[in-house]
């Protein structure tokens, strides 16, 4: 750092804040370290009674905060994304839609290994809306060398390290079973809830169908429904009594399950498979009367037209327990299954 006339100072990095005091109109830094000066500065400097200001020096090896924050948060950033313009270091990543925030978590890490360079980021996988922040871009000193940069290129380089994909699937037959709602001996509730989970994503129910504790008409309905919608969602008969044939039913249509039972309270009893590529879900009874359940959970991954796989349902049981919070659910602002 060196001090120099403010004259000789524009395009030069600012080495300290500059404070400005107008009696009885303004009293704060009118200049903070790190700025850019500019031109039209050097006035307004001078009337602050700064003839010789400290600066940094940028060499050809050096790139200044905001050009290196605006540079990683370009690098990184996907689909389904706005950037705010650099300042003091930082640049805002804002969702551009309702969707799916995806991240690449380990090369998330390796970003954030590098000396000066932060990238902030919400929970992979977690529903966004459009204009919401997802990311912060950080970088922490006010020059970094180029070589970091270098870094930052060739870890972004596989692709997009943040994204957010859209609700694709729009479209979902429903199927309700249980001979005690097909008879009449109860009303359904399951129809209700499914229907406003769906909606809340915009998608919606082209089709409901009632059918009894019966094996071949439910078999029936599903390759029916999914030769006509996105998705097929059937509900109840899913736990291991003998009048519960949903899973059977599911495997007889020849589909490919994924998997059945999950570390996810509630929703142990879930099943996911794929037949000629569309998703069949299977829903257990917590699903009609616990607020949320693992079908929360995967329902935004799959509408976004992620593929469930048995990995992934594994993995959630670190987090899989759901707290029942007794002062009210905040989910999904909460840690169940993040």
């Amino acid at each position: 750092m060196k001090s120099i006339d403010v004259s000789q100072a524009v395009g030069t990095v600012l080495g300290q804040d500059l404070t400005r005091i107008a009696p009885g109109q303004f009293k704060g830094v009118a200049f903070k370290k790190g700025h850019i000066i500019r031109e039209e500065d050097i006035p307004i400097m001078r009337s602050m009674g700064k003839n010789n200001i400290y600066v940094f020096e940028i060499t050809a090896d050096q790139v200044h905060e905001n050009d290196a924050a605006a540079k990683l948060a370009t690098l990184a950033a996907g689909s389904g994304l706005n950037l705010t313009e650099a300042a003091e270091g930082k640049v805002d990543i804002q969702s551009d839609l309702h969707g799916l925030l995806k991240i690449d978590i380990d090369r998330l890490l390796q970003l954030n290994l590098l000396d000066g360079v932060v990238l902030s980021t919400l929970h992979e996988g977690v529903v966004v809306n459009a204009g919401q922040l997802i990311a912060c871009a950080k970088i922490i000193p006010l020059l970094l060398p180029v070589s970091t940069i270098d870094q930052v290129e060739t870890i972004c380089s596989a692709g997009s390290l943040i994204q957010v994909l859209p609700f694709r699937v729009k479209t979902v037959g429903l199927i309700i079973t249980g001979n005690e709602v097909y008879y009449g001996l109860i009303q359904d509730k399951f129809e209700a809830v499914i229907r406003e989970k769906i909606k809340l994503f915009g998608g919606v129910v082209g089709s409901t169908v009632f059918l009894p504790d019966d094996q071949e008409r439910v078999t029936e309905a599903i390759t029916n429904l999914a030769q006509q919608y996105d998705l097929v969602i059937v509900t109840g008969g899913m736990s291991v009594d003998p009048d519960d044939i949903t899973p059977v039913a599911i495997r007889q249509t020849g589909a490919e399950v994924a998997v059945y039972g999950t570390p996810v309270l509630p929703g142990a009893m879930f099943m996911a498979a794929y037949l000629d590529g569309k998703p069949v879900l299977g829903i257990p009874a917590c699903g009609m009367y616990a607020r949320i359940t693992v079908l929360d959970v995967v329902l935004p991954k799959i509408l976004a037209g992620e593929i469930i796989t048995r990995q992934y349902i594994a993995a959630l049981g670190h987090g899989g327990l759901c707290r029942k919070c007794a002062d009210g659910c905040r989910y999904p602002d909460c840690s169940f299954a993040k």
